[in-house]
């Protein structure tokens, strides 16, 4: 199967984020061991999503991890032309939820498996495919936390994420939360006899708004726009009438960290508050929703060196997506991204990859695999 075959396969599954995908996995997998590839599938703690971990050559030497996300975020915009888990051609663009937004990489990985089985590895590449990515990361720890068992220490990642086939070596690290207030209702003529949870939720919004302001004024890294840590209240519900008093506001928060800072710690000052509205008697609760560092590689890394040679471009020094890149560096594999398409496509109605950008997405990982070869 060429690339664009099996990009029509993974399309067809609607591997919908937070959602079941054993179907994907299960194909994923048969088409891997067809060509004769060790496949470990790794369930992962909500029982019925797992992570896939594969490899080609001898797992026993250092190699590189290629590494994408099986999850695309849901298609129910009304603006798509056709059904968005059906590959549709037009031209050199194939349309189709997740082309870019990355299963074209899954796509490209997989359609170079006979070439770099027919080179006989002398170092391995290894496949690691993740689940929920775009819930913040959910699914790559599980997979990152197996690697010790799976394969020798990696000389390092490539994370496939859509980047126009140049490497990347930065982005910055999110924390994200969801704060729930509960008061009391009641008739809004007598506001004694309520408790009104949006009014408490003032008090978290300030503080939001006021870290927010503090974190503009630095410090700050001029690699990124913008160029310091940012904070915002993204969604906030609440209420059902003007003259009934709320008894529940819920308001989703996120904190963007430029390297050198953890995001969850951003969020700390507003996390004070829930603890103070709950010493105070409110029924005031805390989830995190992600959690995931920022990626930093110095720009005279082996890695991005290595993907400026394959690529015949230089590697940018950062984008303001997010992605599994910061877990890698963090468990101490050097990482980068490196991926066809272009962000700017996905998340989008009539999402696509072209197919010139496929070819070179698989020409540079047979390159890779040339050059873990025997001469």
């Amino acid at each position: 199967m060429n690339a664009a075959q099996i990009l029509d396969r993974l399309v067809s599954f609607p591997s919908v984020v937070g959602t079941p995908n054993g179907a994907i996995v299960d194909w994923i997998a048969a088409y891997l061991r067809s060509h004769a590839v060790e496949v470990r599938v790794l369930p992962g703690p909500e029982g019925d999503r797992a992570n896939l971990f594969a490899t080609l050559g001898p797992r026993d030497r250092p190699g590189y991890i290629l590494s994408g996300h099986m999850d695309v975020v849901p298609a129910e915009e009304a603006q798509w032309r056709a059904d968005p888990f059906t590959l549709r051609a037009e031209g050199d663009a194939l349309f189709g939820r997740g082309t870019s937004d990355m299963k074209g990489f899954l796509a490209a990985v997989l359609a170079s498996v006979p070439a770099l089985k027919a080179g006989r590895l002398d170092r391995p590449l290894h496949v690691a495919f993740s689940y929920d990515e775009e819930a913040g990361c959910r699914g790559a720890p599980h997979l990152i936390s197996r690697l010790p068992e799976l394969c020798a220490p990696p000389l390092g990642a490539i994370i496939g994420e859509p980047s126009g086939m140049r490497g990347v070596r930065a982005h910055k690290g999110k924390a994200a939360a969801r704060i729930r207030i509960e008061g009391r209702a009641g008739h809004s003529s007598r506001p004694d006899q309520g408790i009104n949870a949006i009014h408490l939720m003032v008090e978290v919004l300030a503080k939001a708004v006021a870290t927010a302001q503090a974190l503009a004024e630095g410090p700050q890294d001029p690699t990124f726009e913008p160029p310091y840590s940012s904070m915002q209240i993204g969604t906030i519900r609440g209420g059902q009438a003007l003259n009934i008093v709320p008894a529940l506001c819920v308001a989703d928060l996120e904190a963007r960290a430029i390297p050198g800072h953890a995001p969850r710690a951003l969020l700390e000052p507003v996390h004070a508050v829930i603890g103070s509205l709950a010493a105070r008697g409110v029924n005031a609760t805390w989830e995190t929703l992600s959690d995931y560092p920022a990626l930093s590689l110095p720009a005279d890394a082996p890695l991005a060196a290595l993907v400026e040679r394959l690529t015949g471009a230089p590697s940018l020094a950062a984008v303001s997506y997010g992605t599994e890149a910061g877990l890698y560096q963090e468990a101490g594999i050097a990482a980068i991204i490196c991926g066809p398409g272009d962000i700017d496509r996905a998340h989008k109605p009539n999402e696509f990859i072209r197919l010139d950008e496929l070819h070179a997405c698989q020409a540079f990982i047979e390159a890779l695999g040339q050059g873990l070869s025997p001469a």
